[in-house]
């Protein structure tokens, strides 16, 4: 059999399902691709990681900024235009050299779409729901965060009431830096609490 066809070979496979099936509902004419543009470009930039990567650098850049940010950080967030679905009650919880926050959702996933986006797999898994309660330090070092003994570990259970952030700790050697550069830092696992903010290169 003949099988002498292109290959789109850049797709894994769950991209390459997605796009054949785009394609046929494209044909069909049951969906209009520019409305799936329109749709994919709001969660790529106008709301998710890079939203919160932009709360998290300002308050890095701006001391009053920050204050604000800890005080009513509804507030601080929505001055930077970052509102929207499941983020209208936020609270900013920061880490220091002796706490590391991390955020958890135990009864179902609630977490803060206008600043990180749509949730992760595992944040909305069973295992991880509970055992960052019964084991936070364990579930980090799965995640490949080992911290000192020393270094209290404080679970925040979000809610459909609450939604938290965390501001993990600045990297040093990023004095100067803008709050385009320090963004570039900010991943969503460090917003959630799962990570560190990156390093300089």
């Amino acid at each position: 059999m003949s099988h002498d066809h292109d290959h789109d070979n850049e797709l894994d496979p769950f991209a390459a399902r997605v796009r054949a099936l785009e394609t046929i509902l494209t044909r069909k004419g049951l969906i209009d691709p520019a409305a799936i543009d329109v749709i994919v470009d709001t969660y790529e930039t106008k709301i998710g990681p890079r939203n919160g990567a932009r709360v998290v650098a300002k308050a890095w850049h701006d001391p009053d900024f920050a204050d604000w940010l800890r005080r009513d950080a509804t507030a601080a967030i929505e001055s930077l235009s970052y509102t929207g679905r499941q983020g209208e009650h936020m609270q900013a919880v920061f880490n220091t050299e002796d706490t590391h926050n991390l955020v958890v959702c135990t009864l179902c996933s609630c977490y803060p779409w206008s600043v990180l986006g749509l949730p992760p797999v595992w944040y909305k898994a069973p295992p991880y729901r509970s055992r960052a309660v019964i084991d936070p330090r364990g579930v980090l070092e799965e995640f490949g965060l080992t911290l000192p003994a020393e270094t209290k570990i404080r679970v925040w259970d979000s809610t459909a009431e609450l939604r938290y952030l965390v501001v993990p700790l600045r990297p040093e050697g990023t004095d100067g830096w803008s709050e385009e550069q320090l963004a570039e830092l900010v991943s969503r696992d460090a917003m959630i609490g799962t990570a560190r903010a990156g390093q300089p290169a």
